[in-house]
């Protein structure tokens, strides 16, 4: 069985990194147009959802709660100024959905502003939204965060999972590392964020637990840590995770001694915002999959002391 230790030490880890680089996820309001404003907004969102699992769960140390708690104010106050800059990205492309995919996470955690209530609310009635061409993860994504607001997706979570990549379970063998995000966020999507593993429908499991473990062996092998970092959610997101001890220990080796996790095989050099562009996501994503092995883990071994118990 994989040591909880081990796996709690890359979560606390990668906290203490993201806490002590959270300027890095600064906006840049003055970017050049061919990048595009919201582009920007894709790590705040990332880092919510992430701040909002670890606080679900509840398996962290009371030091990584307390720093994700002053990510997230940071992240809202500061970043986002109150949720103003979320009603800047809506002004400067009315038909991105990204400033409703950012502000959900930090509604659910109590954050809120009225003006961007509205702008979603309005958004989803608009014909851009339903027509809006995106690949099928993306689509069964925003369905599912339609349906967490508490709006009528408009395109039904059933019928956004039968157009998936991972829905038609085709040659594992095909997976490269697009196809293999496609994977991961499916199952994100479907379990919302590992909150509920029987999400997944018999098929999809089924096929997960055929191929996952070879998968895993695939990208540690390989040293693409972001992507094995992703597949270990999943592995926690199953109804039977494996939690594969090997697989931890290869992980765990990758990360540095202040907690950034390299995106693929070492370290990247040179500018520090650059950096942190390339190694804030496979550390927020060590993060997350620390935070569900860890619980993961705890409610394995609490079963087991409950079953050797009565017997």
């Amino acid at each position: 069985m994989t040591s909880t230790r081990l796996v709690h030490a890359v979560g606390a880890g990668a906290i203490e990194w993201l806490h002590a680089h959270r300027d890095g996820f600064r906006l840049e309001l003055d970017v050049d147009p061919e990048v595009g404003f919201l582009d920007r907004f894709k790590p705040v969102g990332e880092l919510a959802l992430i701040c909002a699992v670890l606080f679900r769960e509840g398996v962290s140390g009371s030091r990584q709660t307390a720093l994700a708690r002053q990510l997230i104010d940071h992240s809202w106050r500061e970043v986002l100024d109150g949720g103003n800059m979320l009603m800047r990205g809506h002004r400067t492309e009315p038909t991105s959905p990204i400033p409703f995919e950012v502000y959900l996470p930090f509604r659910e955690l109590g954050y809120t502003h009225p003006d961007v209530e509205r702008a979603a609310a309005l958004h989803h009635r608009l014909i851009s939204s339903a027509t809006l061409e995106t690949t099928a993860v993306r689509r069964l994504g925003l369905s599912a965060f339609e349906s967490r607001f508490g709006l009528e997706p408009r395109t039904s979570i059933e019928d956004a999972t039968a157009r998936t990549w991972l829905a038609h379970a085709p040659e594992p063998w095909t997976v490269g590392a697009r196809i293999g995000y496609d994977i991961t966020h499916t199952v994100f999507h479907l379990t919302n964020w590992g909150e509920n593993a029987q999400g997944l429908p018999r098929p999809i499991a089924d096929y997960l637990a055929l191929w996952l473990p070879v998968w895993l062996d695939d990208w540690l092998d390989l040293g693409r840590w972001d992507l094995l970092g992703e597949l270990l959610v999943v592995d926690a997101c199953m109804p039977q995770p494996t939690l594969d001890e090997r697989v931890w220990e290869g992980f765990a080796a990758a990360q540095q001694t202040d907690g950034a996790m390299p995106a693929m095989l070492e370290m990247p050099q040179g500018d520090p915002q650059d950096i942190f562009d390339l190694v804030y996501h496979p550390t927020l994503v060590a993060a997350f999959a620390s935070v569900l092995a860890t619980s993961r883990t705890l409610t394995r071994l609490s079963s087991q002391a409950q079953t050797q118990t009565q017997a």
